[in-house]
């Protein structure tokens, strides 16, 4: 398909046609190109091969390329999103080629003149807006990277994230070690960057866990250019009204903007200004601690089964993303936390009001969806009903809380609604149909008698349909088949088609002297006659009339809708918001929570702790979760809780529901506990399970280590740390020292408040050494040879790991469990005799933690951190003058 054919060959020119398709194709060389052709897409060559096999479509041929046959495969029109829906779903991004005029004017330049064709916009899966291709409850964004060198020879990191979909525009500044779990958070479905930072394999390594293809789009956008594309894009003099943006940050925002201008072609989403994510103190939960607790996606990577999907009550798309969003990012100032409770300890207060608004919540459209899609010039009249519906809902809310004196939170939001005009909403009711159709060329959407000219044109256009009917019973007569109808598409006009059988039977005499043949399908045949010309002239007239002017009205409305599109966005944050304090008011209700109490002190105090997840899955077995009690608070710093007991008796789920509880309590939800008191946690790590990364060429217990590492290179005294089973991974003196060291770090370097599940039995020692180390056991029963999990903790430490009674659980053949337990005995019996508190006594505590450590070749540091490759002649400079400035000094 790359080779040009030559000239004087004419054997090897493509027609005009394919002469045409592979220039647009050569346009756009990583886009699947759908071709359109009548009612259909079509796509040729490579293209059809890869969407045949992805689609499960016959492939077939049409003509001859450089004497090869041409592959070719088709879908519909009417069920191109059906078929987009799952290329975007495997990964692949395809340009969208329309017609841009009617067959009759290509006509017009001659008999070999093709139709003009362009491509309209870029499908990619950070990008789509169309509903049946969207997750309601699910953000549907992209995130677009910059970066620039730091003063110590390091990258720092412009990050945008842009919801086209809804309108959200988020920017951040970060370095290379946090970008990998601000994206986690994110979740971009898409991640969009110039070439040199796509070609960074050091950096494309750390985002391969994302699940998000990286895009690179061939040149970077940064200094005046960048500031200069927001300009124009939003139309302002100044960036000074979008707050303080950092470099970085604008950057990533110009990026963001190519990219939107590129895969739109020319089309302009209604997005929101960018807003930084600097403003909002968040928690910070890194990518691995993510995928442990699985806040969002279990670790299968499904909904079901996550934090998320068990709490998620919300009656409305924009609320569940609300909700995601606030999980994901739950907050770190109390003031800002307790305000979120004090609404929903408002609306768990008011159980009927509370009903009432989530009974006109489930009613209320995604407005923020139908916005955009009307904003890209895809949107129909559904939207505008959907507009339409959205207000109704605002001004029933308002009525609702006329009399009410509300929390802050829910006053300020109601307050939001009763802004928006009425007259917008007065404005589509009286111009739009109770109930129109989803694709504004289907037409009847604008109601009867509000414009004269186009009831005119309908009247004209409906009295020739009924004629239609008419002929096309006496055609059926004529054929002698009652298979035989009149059909329209935009490409033959009017039609009428036969199965194939019947359709033979047509080509022969009498019938071919009335019935002309146009097409053959594949099962199908279609014909005209020349009274069918005729009253196809005079009704596309009328039906022509009536679709002009009632295009143009549409265009009207949608323009008065847009012209609001600020006031309506806010709207649409304001049900979302309204939502989730409903449905955290109705998940307190329902699952007999309580309210926290989060403060900015170091305490971590929670009565009767119950996992989310897990209880509600007991639950709907009939079961009861047996709760428990956790204390990590002290006035200097956090406490060191090391946690012992048997497998399966439970650690893992302890671990877990005290850091949700955490999640959930600053997130700004009741949390299932009798009472929790907690200093507001500022970063959460979690080293919980088994899992390798051959991909990246590291075992399971590398993976353990690299985790481990980052937790104890940055935790601090307001961090919550929870780890399991450190060190089994190895060797068991080896796997012992580093979990000892890991602890003796923990409480004399970190500080934190810290869950420490093991089986190093010998570790429950250290607390005669460490004045913030205490003991918890998973309490067990021996009951007649047999062991029970009572799943509760208490005070103290375990003198066994029932291992090998796990293992007989688990189905190992007797022979293989009496001689476990045989063993087990000596090896007991060994230790006894060589108790592990002699140690304990012998070592210093934490000696190395005063030794200097090495110094650093600064020098050699900032050589190594430069990629010449990567680096403009102008960064090249400047990094040249930072080496001989950090030389100068030896």
């Amino acid at each position: 398909m790359d080779e040009k054919p030559r000239s004087d060959d004419k054997a090897a020119r493509p027609t005009p046609m394919m002469a045409q398709y592979i220039e647009i194709k050569s346009a756009n060389p990583d886009c699947l190109l759908f071709y359109r052709m009548g009612d259909f897409y079509e796509l040729f060559f490579e293209d059809a091969e890869t969407a045949s096999r992805a689609l499960g479509i016959m492939l077939t041929k049409r003509g001859k390329h450089l004497g090869a046959d041409i592959p070719m495969c088709g879908v519909p029109v009417e069920r191109a999103d059906d078929y987009l829906q799952k290329l975007i779903a495997l990964g692949h991004r395809v340009a969208v080629c329309e017609q841009m005029e009617d067959p009759a004017e290509a006509r017009k330049r001659g008999n070999k003149s093709v139709v003009r064709r362009d491509v309209v916009r870029l499908v990619t899966p950070g990008t789509i807006t169309e509903e049946q291709l969207l997750d309601p409850a699910r953000p549907n964004a992209f995130a677009a990277l910059s970066r620039l060198r730091a003063g110590d020879g390091q990258w720092r990191y412009g990050l945008a994230c842009v919801d086209i979909s809804t309108g959200a525009f988020d920017v951040a500044e970060v370095g290379e070690a946090e970008l990998a779990g601000e994206l986690a958070r994110l979740e971009p479905r898409e991640i969009v960057a110039a070439e040199a930072i796509c070609a960074d394999a050091r950096l494309t390594s750390q985002l391969a866990h994302l699940d998000a293809p990286l895009t690179a789009l061939g040149r970077d956008v940064g200094g005046e250019s960048a500031a200069r594309r927001l300009l124009d894009f939003f139309g302002v003099a100044t960036l000074e009204g979008f707050g303080a943006l950092g470099e970085a940050e604008i950057a990533a925002a110009a990026v963001a903007i190519l990219y939107v201008e590129r895969t739109q072609k020319g089309k302009r989403p209604a997005l929101r200004r960018p807003s930084s994510l600097r403003r909002s103190a968040t928690l910070e939960i890194d990518a691995a601690t993510r995928v442990n607790l699985e806040l969002t996606r279990t670790l299968k990577g499904e909904r079901d089964g996550s934090l998320l999907a068990t709490i998620d009550m919300t009656a409305t798309p924009a609320g569940a993303r609300l909700l995601a969003e606030r999980i994901a990012a739950p907050s770190t100032e109390p003031e800002l936390i307790a305000q979120r409770l004090d609404a929903v300890s408002f609306f768990v207060g008011e159980p009927e009001l509370r009903a009432r608004l989530r009974a006109i919540l489930a009613r209320a459209p995604d407005v923020a969806r139908a916005l955009s899609r009307l904003s890209l010039q895809r949107g129909g009249p559904r939207d505008l009903g959907n507009i339409r519906a959205a207000l109704a809902a605002a001004r029933e809310i308002v009525t609702l809380f006329s009399a009410q004196e509300a929390a802050a939170l829910v006053a300020q939001e109601i307050a939001t609604l009763a802004a928006c005009d009425n007259e917008l909403e007065r404005a589509i009711a009286m111009r739009l149909a109770e109930d129109p159709p989803l694709d504004k060329r289907a037409g009847n959407f604008i109601a009867q008698g509000f414009d004269a000219e186009l009831d005119e044109a309908r009247a004209l256009r409906d009295e020739s349909r009924r004629v239609i009917a008419s002929l096309q019973q006496r055609y059926v007569e004529l054929a002698e088949t009652k298979q035989l109808k009149i059909k329209h598409n935009n490409f033959l006009g009017f039609f009428i088609e036969v199965p194939q059988a019947q359709g033979e039977r047509l080509l022969r005499p009498p019938f071919d002297a009335v019935f002309t043949h146009r097409q053959t399908m594949q099962d199908a045949m279609r014909f005209s006659t020349r009274e069918l010309a005729e009253l196809e002239a005079k009704i596309a007239s009328a039906a022509d009339r009536a679709q002009e002017r009632e295009l143009a009205l549409f265009e009207e409305l949608a323009g008065a809708v847009l012209a609001r599109a600020q006031e309506l966005q806010r709207l649409a944050q304001g049900f979302a918001a309204l939502d989730v304090f409903a449905a955290l008011g109705e998940l307190a209700t329902k699952r007999d929570w309580t309210r926290p109490h989060i403060d900015s002190s170091l305490d971590f105090e929670i009565i009767g702790g119950r996992h989310p997840v897990v209880e509600a899955s007991l639950e709907a077995q009939g079961k009861i979760f047996a709760a428990n009690d956790c204390d990590l608070g002290d006035a200097r710093a956090g406490k060191i809780a090391v946690v012992t007991g048997p497998n399966m008796a439970g650690k893992s789920t302890y671990l877990r529901q005290n850091a949700l509880i955490a999640i959930l309590a600053q997130a700004g939800s009741f949390v299932p506990a009798k009472s929790a008191r907690l200093g507001a946690v500022d970063r959460l790590f979690s080293r919980v399970g088994a899992a390798d990364d051959l991909a990246r060429g590291r075992s399971t217990f590398m993976v353990e280590m690299v985790e481990t590492a980052a937790i104890l290179n940055c935790a601090g005294p307001r961090s919550l740390v929870i780890l399991d089973e450190i060190g089994r991974g190895t060797a068991t003196f080896d796997g012992l020292s580093i979990a000892w060291a890991t602890i003796e770090h923990l409480h004399e370097v970190n500080r934190a408040r810290a869950l420490f599940a093991t089986h190093f039995h010998e570790l429950t020692q250290l607390t005669k050494r460490m004045g913030r180390l205490v003991n918890l056991t998973m309490k067990v029963k021996d009951h007649a040879g047999e062991v029970v999990f009572l799943h509760e903790v208490a005070k103290g430490a375990a003198d066994r790991s029932y291992g090998v009674h796990v293992a007989e659980l688990a189905g190992l053949p007797a022979s293989v469990v009496a001689r476990a337990h045989a063993i087990l005995a000596e090896l007991e019996a060994a230790d006894r005799r060589a108790p592990v508190t002699k140690l304990i006594d012998d070592l210093p505590l934490f000696a190395h933690a005063v030794t200097s450590a090495p110094a650093k070749d600064e020098l050699r540091e900032a050589l190594g951190a430069i990629d010449p490759d990567a680096l403009t002649p102008r960064e090249a400079l400047a990094a040249l003058y930072e080496l001989k400035a950090k030389a100068g000094g030896r």
